[in-house]
């Protein structure tokens, strides 16, 4: 897959990327290994026990290059003249994802889609933390126009044939935003090559989607349709519903409820397609990153990229326990829970403790009373 991405480098650089963040893009050529199907079920990252990995059971890295932008454009090219119809599909992750997630993740899903792609991943500098959602939030917004930018840069490139857009919870934020600005700066109009943009579980706020999606829908090839946009939906995402208690504002966009009004007319207006993902069941118990997980869903992605039509992963790390806070701790805890409540939902993993230590000592009996626990 080609990388672009906000990050900075990592000091280490076998980690290659950072949740730091950079003022210009970096680019970089990874080559994944994923296990045969015989060893893994659709929907699944087997990540590696100890590295190096077993590309026979574990999803590995086999190549990882940095590259300028002259040479990541020579790669790519290289990659699209092998693809069918010239087909891009660029993948935004969301909130708590480190790089390597966004990565496998990735793979996983133009795997297990059948795409025929040139897949092109846009990541952005999360810290890969749950307790780093507030400064999540600010990089998604740091990094909308290197993303507006990436989407111009293929829609003009000639080899380009039509590019669609996989956006995942806060992902969703970046996209419509560079969509949004794309649109302005284009008076009203996408890129004509965008023809396809998946919104799945977005942590976006309903009203806000409402005036996105105004400016961003005039948009579509001159005598033709607007590009497609599909919504996966879960009533039942948890993450969302932590997410719409911590802003304090109406309904998540990836929580609505499409059958029922004002929520089915006003999409039938907006001609976008609603696949409504609640009761589907898979590992991840917060059900917010089903639409990589189940395999019909992500067979559903395929089909609709090659019709020309998490997430963030919920595993926070090897051990890690999830709570959520209840709405009634802001007020019981008082400003100590601010520590926690910068997220919708905390981790307390050995890292977290070593790099809060006694403040989440110290929060811990307070907390008692008013967590609700997730395994």
């Amino acid at each position: 897959m080609m990388v672009v991405t906000t990050r900075e480098e990592a000091a280490n650089r076998a980690e290659m990327f950072s949740g730091e963040r950079r003022e210009h893009a970096a680019f970089a050529d990874i080559v994944v290994s994923i296990p045969p199907a015989s060893a893994r079920k659709p929907g699944e990252v087997q990540w590696p026990r100890r590295l190096p990995g077993n590309p026979a059971t574990d999803f590995v890295a086999l190549q990882a290059d940095f590259l300028n932008e002259k040479q990541a454009l020579q790669r790519f090219q290289r990659v699209l003249k092998k693809t069918p119809q010239r087909s891009v599909l660029v993948f935004v992750h969301g909130y708590n994802n480190r790089f390597e997630d966004a990565v496998f993740r990735f793979a996983q899903i133009v795997n297990d889609s059948g795409a025929k792609v040139a897949p092109v991943l846009f990541t952005w500098p999360s810290r890969g933390s749950l307790l780093a959602y507030g400064y999540d939030r600010e990089s998604a917004n740091f990094s909308r126009d290197s993303l507006e930018n990436l989407l111009t840069v293929l829609a003009r490139d000639k080899s380009v044939g039509e590019i669609s857009i996989l956006a995942h919870s806060m992902g969703n934020w970046v996209a419509l935003e560079a969509l949004r600005q794309m649109a302005i700066r284009n008076n009203g109009r996408l890129a004509p090559k965008i023809t396809n943009v998946m919104l799945a579980a977005p942590d976006v706020d309903i009203d806000v989607f409402r005036t996105q999606i105004s400016q961003i829908r005039a948009s579509g090839k001159p005598g033709g349709k607007p590009a497609n946009f599909v919504l996966f939906t879960s009533r039942d995402d948890r993450a969302l519903a932590v997410s719409r208690r911590v802003w304090g504002s109406s309904v998540r966009l990836g929580a609505i409820n499409p059958a029922i009004e004002p929520f089915k007319s006003e999409f039938n207006r907006k001609n976008v397609t609603v696949v409504d993902m609640a009761g589907v069941r898979t590992t991840d118990r917060l059900n917010h990153g089903t639409f990589a997980e189940s395999p019909e869903v992500v067979q559903l992605i395929g089909a609709r990229v090659a019709g020309g039509q998490t997430l963030t992963d919920s595993r926070a790390g090897f051990g890690d326990h999830i709570i959520q806070i209840t709405s009634g701790a802001a007020t019981s805890v008082g400003t100590a829970a601010g520590l926690v409540l910068a997220a919708p939902v905390a981790v307390l993993d050995a890292k977290t403790r070593e790099n809060y230590g006694g403040q989440l000592q110290g929060l811990g009996q307070s907390l008692s009373g008013t967590v609700e626990g997730v395994q």
